[in-house]
């Protein structure tokens, strides 16, 4: 008798302070990776679990590829993200870090070379190492460039502080918001306390009015202050929590830590840190404010199993 052996899909898991993903190497774009299959790999009971799976792609397989390449030759693995959900994203803070400490393991990118270059669907985004700050931890920790950031409101937002107004389960009623891109939507809401930051219920997405056309990520936050370092550098801090779309709550949101940051400095105006800590159920990352209206997200990635994943069992009965 012959025995056919089930198709198999071999795949890495890892996390960037507990934003977890499910990373693939596809580099020839051979994976149809549809939602359902997705959905499948990231259900935490009957699949691999995670936040969401990111695909790494040569870039000149996909159009989003050939733009990078386009914008910066340097840029020949594309990040391939999808939500939990099966929905296709922008990007994602953390998962770019996981992706970068991925393209380490694979033997694609040496650290030591310098900063790496890679496509992603809001634009280039280049990665390097950086060591780790006093008092938060020995895991390996790279440095994002995010892009540019903005106000969808404009000035009249910053000006008012916000431009949206955010419903919260927990919370007795709704609170003003701010319109936060970071290369994909954010919408950040100011909190009294940690007491009101425990009672929020975000197993239920919040809901923004006026409705974001795409769906938004929503963070809440807690302002933790400011100090200064031995380096003479004023930091700020706050503690968030997060529902991103298409996933629900997370341990942590690299582009919501971005967004945070970014509100929170706005809020406090002139003189503000143009270095954070945010403080998320997952640990905590570093934002800084960098020149021409860019904004660099540093924190760990963390590369902990790989698996053959048995198709037929992980798509039975679905």
């Amino acid at each position: 008798m012959t025995v056919v052996a089930a198709p198999t899909l071999h795949v890495t898991k890892g996390h960037g302070t507990q934003n977890d993903f499910v990373l693939l190497d596809d580099r020839d774009a051979r994976v149809e990776l549809s939602a359902a299959l997705v959905r499948s790999l990231t259900d935490r009971r009957a699949g691999v679990g995670g936040d969401g799976v990111i695909r790494l792609v040569a870039g000149e397989h996909l159009p989003e590829g050939v733009a990078a390449l386009a914008e910066e030759p340097a840029a020949r693995w594309f990040m391939d993200y999808r939500n939990g959900d099966g929905s296709v994203a922008e990007m994602c803070g953390n998962g770019v870090r996981v992706f970068a400490a991925y393209l380490e393991r694979l033997g694609l990118w040496d650290a030591s070379d310098g900063e790496l270059a890679l496509g992603t669907r809001a634009g280039v985004r280049r990665v390097r190492r950086v060591p780790v700050p006093a008092g938060l931890g020995d895991d390996v920790w790279y440095a994002v460039d995010m892009g540019r950031w903005f106000l969808p409101g404009g000035a009249d937002a910053a000006r008012a502080g916000a431009d949206a107004e955010v419903a919260v389960a927990g919370l007795e009623v709704a609170r003003a918001g701010l319109s936060v891109d970071v290369g994909n939507p954010h919408v950040v809401l100011a909190l009294g306390g940690e007491d009101e930051l425990a009672a929020a219920d975000l197993t239920r997405a919040p809901e923004v009015t006026p409705v974001p056309p795409q769906g938004t990520n929503v963070e809440l936050v807690v302002p933790l202050g400011e100090a200064q370092q031995a380096d003479g550098t004023l930091v700020g801090r706050v503690r968030m929590r997060v529902h991103e779309r298409g996933v629900g709550e997370t341990r942590s949101c690299g582009t919501g830590a971005c967004a945070a940051a970014l509100a929170v400095r706005t809020w406090a105006g002139v003189g503000a840190p143009d270095v954070w800590l945010v403080d998320v159920p997952g640990g905590t990352v570093r934002v800084s404010m960098l020149p021409e209206g860019h904004v660099e997200l540093a924190g760990p990635a963390v590369l902990v199993a790989a698996a053959d994943v048995d198709l037929t069992a992980l798509t039975a009965g679905r």
